[in-house]
């Protein structure tokens, strides 16, 4: 049970963020109000990073930004470590 609720949590954030990636890539483009990195970097701590990884490559957004670089795939790295680990423990 707990491997499944899991399993949803990190689809959801990954998802979550994704769509948070590219809104906000389309209101750069726009030059309008933007979500602001803080908000980013909680939803990628709360279980969305490799929604977030995902979403800066798809739209080429925050790519330059060596702190998305590096820390939304490590993020990603560690939250598909855990699920795996509670998966198989």
């Amino acid at each position: 049970m707990i491997k499944w609720v899991l399993l949803v949590w990190l689809l959801l954030a990954s998802l979550i963020l994704f769509l948070m990636m590219g809104i906000d890539k389309r209101k750069a483009v726009r030059h309008q109000w933007r979500i602001s990195e803080k908000a980013l970097f909680l939803i990628a701590l709360l279980g969305g990073a490799v929604g977030g990884t995902a979403g800066m490559y798809h739209f080429r957004h925050k790519t330059k930004h060596i702190l998305f670089q590096c820390g939304f795939p490590i993020l990603a790295i560690l939250q598909i470590l855990l699920f795996c680990w509670v998966y198989w423990a």
